[in-house]
């Protein structure tokens, strides 16, 4: 079949049969198009499902009378995809305790507008961690130091955070294990013989106390009111070690806020989070 060419050549070509053969699939591969996935992304317009998961936290803190209640619940983006991702969505705090309503209602509908916004929301952690209250905190049990109850609130949230994958903790090396376990070791050590030395020099106290007659009557004229104060003291201090897995006499940690810093070699280390002033 002639075909009749009307314009100006400007070019040619010789095509071979191999290259119409090639060309046919290069086509076929452009007209079909491979599936996207939509990958959904927090933001603000993502509407609420009729249902949520979540968890729910007890907060029992010495300021109030009764406890708080927190429930965080969670959307669930691309669930059954490989992109499946876990975000908080919203937030509530429930208690018997009405003195504190309006504050409570106020920080609840901040954060859970923070949370639906999207984007980075981990920063409420450091921001509600750093609340100090002027009357004084409270220790947490295991010997946790909280500055306030807004200070708790956002270690609840931490801890959520960390349960869908939002936060690590970071991990220590072995080395640095290996460090904290052996100063932990040396410090029981040396407080079990200060111990035992002490217990030596009161029996032998003891016994030259008896010998003496004065010193008998010293002793009684003490009265039984020194002694339930010793009492007491020894109740407290037992209290204390078991409500803590750190040895005795330890410090707070200014990091991690527990009682767990030792002096070890003229340096304060801490035998829960590594830390030491001395690097």
């Amino acid at each position: 079949m002639s075909i009749k060419i009307s314009k100006k050549i400007k070019g040619y070509s010789v095509a071979k049969p191999d290259d119409a053969v090639a060309l046919i699939p290069a086509v076929a591969l452009e007209a079909i198009e491979a599936p996207r996935a939509e990958v959904i992304q927090m933001h603000e317009k993502v509407e609420r499902p009729d249902a949520l998961v979540g968890a729910t936290y007890k907060i029992k803190s010495p300021l109030f009378e009764h406890a708080l209640y927190v429930t965080i619940n969670d959307i669930v983006l691309n669930e059954g995809t490989e992109y499946e991702l876990r975000r908080p969505f919203e937030i509530f705090i429930n208690s018997k305790n009405m003195d504190h309503f309006q504050w409570i209602v106020a920080l609840t509908r901040i954060m859970s507008a923070v949370f639906r916004k999207g984007g980075d929301v981990t920063f409420l952690v450091e921001e509600l961690k750093a609340v100090f209250d002027p009357r004084g905190g409270y220790f947490k049990a295991g010997g946790v130091y909280m500055p306030s109850i807004v200070a708790e609130l956002g270690a609840i949230i931490e801890q959520h955070l960390k349960m869908i994958g939002l936060l690590h903790d970071p991990e220590m090396s072995n080395e640095q294990r290996k460090l904290i376990n052996e100063k932990r070791a040396a410090y029981e050590t040396r407080v079990a013989g200060s111990k035992k030395k002490s217990e030596i020099s009161l029996r032998s106290g003891g016994v030259s106390a008896a010998a003496d007659p004065a010193a008998d009557i010293a002793a009684d004229l003490a009265g039984n009111m020194g002694e339930s104060a010793r009492r007491d003291d020894d109740d407290e201090t037992s209290t204390s070690e078991s409500a803590s897995a750190f040895p005795p006499g330890a410090t707070m940690c200014h990091k991690c806020n527990t009682n767990a810093t030792i002096m070890m070699d003229g340096c304060a280390t801490c035998l829960n989070c590594g830390y030491s002033k001395c690097g």
